[in-house]
């Protein structure tokens, strides 16, 4: 007694399975995680350092080449992505190796302080305190701004303060992050000639202030009983009340500092960062969920205590929702469950149509149940629906059922010849057991090298695997038990049938006539398919690479670069502009804008830009995906004709992996001006292609510096050195910290400056007032400073893994890279480069290469493991030879159909390829076994092959039939057409010819003639 035939004598045992998967699927369903993209852990940090007053080349030389030096000790390093080195803040980016999880990373990131901590002695003075910023890789799924037109920012801040406040205490929100606050200050506003005429210094104002602001413990006294503290008097109550401070001058008078200057509270007149929502100022409120919740939940939690507190929201303050993830998942799993019903109902009607009422009813019930005990252990493993789980859902419909049809129709013809269910079932099952087990196994080793892959694009999509090893696995277990056991229930012996030929139907015939004279002419039938091998090969040159492809969501971003060196505010005025013509444009529903810096990340795969005041981003929703492209258009005409001067990149959102330039040529090497030469011959290559945009490079334009210069003998007798001159020409242009005003939970900065009328005016740098200690006054610049002159400086310094790397890229205007960069790059490698100089390529290439390079690691293991399988399953080997020559004859169905459709061979369709050769095995197997069983029973070779054909065609055909009708509901989904149309056209095809070749083939191994008495007959 087998599993087959104990599943039908023991039917409670079998209901029993059948409860717990269809029951546990019910229940996983509700409680279940769903996300919009599957986890994925971006194993990055960054490190930021100021170093107030130095140049692009001093913070690399002094700053970045130390913290560099100390971060490359560590052993879980992949690489450092990128190091800029500013004016002013060295910003370093690096990626820690594949092979460290999310449990890894709070491990590594204290060793990460640990080596930043040992190096902070070789810093230069005046550097601050690196800052290891370890969230960065933090996802804000649920995005939103808060804005309202005349309030302060101080409003803005406080009523978002007050909603932060009650989100976090939300049951699945993590953490909730507030940007965009602007810094209030105290300003004191000081006459240079006044200051000069009373003989003040700064020096003598900081100093005051400092000692009058501070916290001072005057120590306790006891008095009787009682021990008693002291608390002097004196500190400052309000921003106004340092006017009463007394200021001691030359002529040995006290003044206060009322008289002599204008004493206010305000924004920081250079902001740092700004975010405006269609035109109104605002700020951002990122939140982040717990790890593993379901977001959706999460959502509608989120919802209802957001409309709790719009009854505390100031009247005019509105809060906009820039990404809404738990929404987009909502829809993106509904949408997909809606897939996943049609998938199924598709392959029930083709089951019910090819294989009669009863059957099809049987295996239809029998997939239900396979698809509600995947769901059961997704939940129990911890896999959520998600974009990826959900499509390798999808994608395994057709599969699951392959077994079942093998088991269901093998019972359906025993019990039609008479046999009864006991003894039908231990025969089928008997006999197709380890072939099924086999190929199923196959199937899941061909997805092995996603799940296995060690890149970051691997990890992304790994779901996949685990998903069809679950769904796969199920299959095989309820194929052999759970089928048997509704056979026996369901099917009925038809009297009809009855002594009659199962396969003496008009297709079987005709089928069974051309796989004989296939077999007949067996080297035109070998030569027709290696012909037809060849043209696919050839014609497979002519088919689009791509990598991933973008999202459905009608989101696009408009980055604006300003020429570098240009004024924060001069960005944001270009960027409100720009946003004020996209929200005339038809179909636009928001813009949400940025300067200084990126958003928030709200997407897995948002690339976040560093800081910069030349740089803003505009994120702009549509009403819906096809509205983006006449929108993107406009904008693009928009800026070209009116706002020349700035370097704009539109672009879409991204699903996967990947970065705003899909070609880059990454030069390094020594010399800063020779790496800016290479970079200007590589976009010159780009210009003259004609087919290019968004040529640059991310050095940019070198900036412009004032230099004054010091007369160090002067100076030195008038004892003013060159700290003294920086912080005059501070002092009088952009104001000079001189202390701190605590006020409650704030700390304001208090910074001493020109008055306005004296600011503006660049004319008046030489009159400007310098305190000389030995004259005991104040003394203009221009006894100091010799002349001044005007110079040009990088305004940053990038390097990649410790050497200088200057990135020439652009983009296709075409929709597709490769064809753009396959004639890019012959070109840009025929450039003589200089001896220490290197080319690498990055962009849409790089990505892909580490991608298939991440596969190629694991596909050696994967194609061994299904060739050992294959092997043990026969205990020979020229059956499993066989098999493995038929597999490469999925390129012909996989060219054709991608050809014919426009569509590209991306990392999505090298997943489908890698399915089909799964599907292929599965197929050729269960017709080797059959023939091989066949000639056991001393069957004429010859009949064995044409009977073991015909009797397989149909299960064949079926699974066939059903894998590629089941995914017609994603060849709506822009993610997953492209595998969609390799699996189903390169299964189509290669079925075809499987059922052609296969048979001949083994009749060429195993040298299977037609007998001369058949011939004679």
């Amino acid at each position: 007694m087998n599993i087959g035939e104990y599943s039908v004598r023991n039917p409670v045992i079998s209901w029993l399975l059948v409860v717990i998967m269809v029951g546990g699927g019910l229940l996983a369903f509700q409680t279940i995680g769903k996300l919009e993209d599957p986890p994925f852990t971006i194993k990055m940090a960054k490190i930021l350092t100021p170093y107030p007053g130095a140049t692009a080349q001093e913070v690399q030389d002094e700053l970045t080449y130390h913290l560099e030096d100390a971060i490359q000790l560590m052993p879980q390093i992949k690489r450092i992505k990128m190091s800029v080195s500013r004016p002013g803040l060295s910003d370093i980016l690096i990626e820690f190796k594949d092979e460290y999880q999310a449990a890894d990373l709070p491990n590594i990131f204290d060793e990460l302080r640990r080596k930043i901590a040992d190096v902070s002695p070789q810093l230069p003075p005046g550097a601050s305190a690196p800052i290891i910023l370890d969230d960065f890789g933090d996802v804000y799924g649920a995005y939103m701004m808060l804005h309202g037109e005349g309030y302060t920012w101080r409003d803005l801040y406080d009523t978002a303060d007050a909603i932060k406040k009650q989100l976090v205490l939300v049951d699945g929100v993590r953490k909730v992050v507030i940007d965009g606050e602007q810094r209030e200050v105290a300003y004191l506003d000081i006459s240079r000639s006044r200051m000069a005429e009373l003989g003040i210094s700064l020096g003598e104002i900081a100093s005051v202030l400092g000692s009058q602001n501070v916290v001072v413990d005057a120590g306790n006294v006891d008095v009787g009983d009682d021990y008693l503290r002291f608390d002097p008097t004196g500190a400052f109550q309000s921003v106004q009340s340092m006017g009463d401070l007394l200021i001691s001058s030359s002529q040995r008078k006290l003044i206060r500092l009322s008289d002599i200057a204008t004493i206010s509270r305000a924004y920081e007149t250079v902001p740092t960062k700004l975010y405006y929502v269609n035109g109104e100022p605002g700020l951002s409120l990122g939140i982040s969920m717990v790890a593993g919740e379901n977001v959706v939940a999460v959502g509608k939690r989120l919802d209802q205590k957001l409309n709790s507190l719009l009854t505390t929201i100031p009247i005019g303050m509105n809060i906009s929702t820039v990404y809404d993830q738990p929404k987009e998942v909502d829809a993106s799993v509904s949408g997909f469950l809606v897939s996943v019903a049609q998938a199924v109902i598709i392959v029930i009607l083709v089951l019910l149509v090819f294989m009669g009422l009863r059957t099809g009813i049987v295996i239809g019930s029998v997939l239900i149940i396979t698809v509600a005990g995947t769901l059961f252990v997704m939940d129990i493993y911890g896999i959520e629906l998600q974009r990826i789980s959900l499509g390798a859902l999808v994608i395994a419909l057709g599969m699951l059922v392959d077994n079942a049809i093998v088991v269901a129709e093998g019972m359906l013809i025993r019990m039609n010849g008479g046999m009864d269910p006991f003894q039908a079932a231990r025969e089928v099952v008997g006999k197709t057991i380890w072939a099924l087990l086999g190929g199923t196994a196959i199937g899941i080793l061909a997805f092995s090298a996603i799940g296995l892959s060690p890149d970051n694009t691997g990890e992304f999509a790994s779901s996949l695997f685990y998903v069809i090893m679950i769904s796969l696995s199920l299959s095989w277990i309820t194929a052999i038990s759970t089928t048997p056991l509704l056979c026996a229930l369901f099917l009925k012996p038809d009297p009809q049938a009855a002594g009659k030929d199962p396969y003496g139907g008009k297709v079987f015939t005709f089928y069974r006539g051309v796989v004989a004279k296939a077999i007949d002419h067996r080297w035109v039938t070998v030569s027709g398919v290696v012909g037809l091998f060849i043209a696919a090969v050839i014609g497979f040159g002519q088919v689009a690479g791509g990598f991933f492809p973008d999202s459905n969501t009608p989101l696009f971003f408009v980055d604006v670069w300003e020429p570098e060196g240009s004024d924060i505010r001069t960005t944001r005025d270009d960027t409100l502009r720009v946003s004020e013509f996209i929200r005339e444009q038809p179909g636009v529903i928001s813009t949400s804008s940025v300067i200084g810096g990126p958003h928030q990340r709200f997407t897995l795969v948002y690339d976040s830009r560093e800081p910069a005041s030349v740089y803003s981003q505009i994120i702009v929703r549509t009403e819906s995906r096809e509205q983006i492209s006449a929108v993107w258009e406009a904008t693009a005409e928009f800026m070209r004709e009116e706002m020349p001067w700035t370097d704009p990149i539109i672009k879409a959102l991204r699903i996967g992996p990947g970065r705003d330039a899909k070609i880059e040529a990454r030069f390094s090497g020594p010399d800063a001006t020779k790496l800016r030469e290479l970079s200007e011959r590589a976009q010159q290559i780009m210009r003259d292609d004609g087919y290019a945009t968004d040529i640059r490079d991310d050095w940019r334009a070198p900036v412009k510096v004032a230099v004054p210069v010091f007369n160090e003998q002067v100076g030195r007798q008038l004892g003013v050195d060159r700290e003294d001159l920086a912080g005059a020409l501070r002092y009088a242009f952009e104001g000079a910290p001189v202390g701190v005003y605590r006020d409650g939970i704030r700390l304001l900065p208090i910074e001493m400056r020109a008055p306005e009328d004296e600011r503006g005016d660049i004319n008046s740098v030489r009159d400007i007032q310098i305190w000389s200690p030995v004259l005991g006054r104040s003394i203009p610049a221009s006894q100091v400073v010799a002349r001044y002159e005007t110079d040009m400086e990088n305004a940053l310094i990038r390097g990649r893994d410790r050497i200088q790397t200057i990135i020439a890229s652009c983009n296709p205007n075409e929709d597709l890279a490769t064809a753009l960069f396959e004639r890019l790059r012959p070109q840009i490698e025929a450039m003589n480069l200089p001896a220490g100089y290197k080319l690498e390529w990055g962009g849409e290439y790089e990505d892909s290469v580490n991608a298939q390079a991440g596969l190629g690691q694991s596909l050696p293991v994967g194609f061994l493991l299904m060739i050992i399988t294959s092997i043990f399953l026969f205990g020979k080997l020229r059956q499993p030879a066989i098999i493995w020559l038929t597999v490469p004859l999925a390129i012909v169905g996989i060219t054709a159909g991608l050809l014919t459709t426009g569509g590209a061979f991306d990392f999505m369709s090298l997943l489908g390829a890698l399915s089909l050769v799964g599907l292929l095995i599965k197929n050729a197997i269960v017709l080797i076994e059959e023939i091989d069983q066949q000639i056991e029973e001393d069957k004429d070779p010859y009949e064995a092959i044409l009977d073991s054909s015909v009797s397989r065609m149909r299960p064949v055909m079926l699974a066939a039939f059903t894998t590629i009708l089941g995914l017609i509901p994603l060849l709506s989904d822009i993610f997953f057409v492209n595998m969609s149309v390799t699996i189903m056209s390169g299964l189509g095809f290669a079925s075809l010819l499987t059922l052609t070749i296969v048979p001949t083939l083994y009749a060429i191994f195993f040298r299977i003639h037609k007998r001369e008495d058949s011939v004679a007959s």
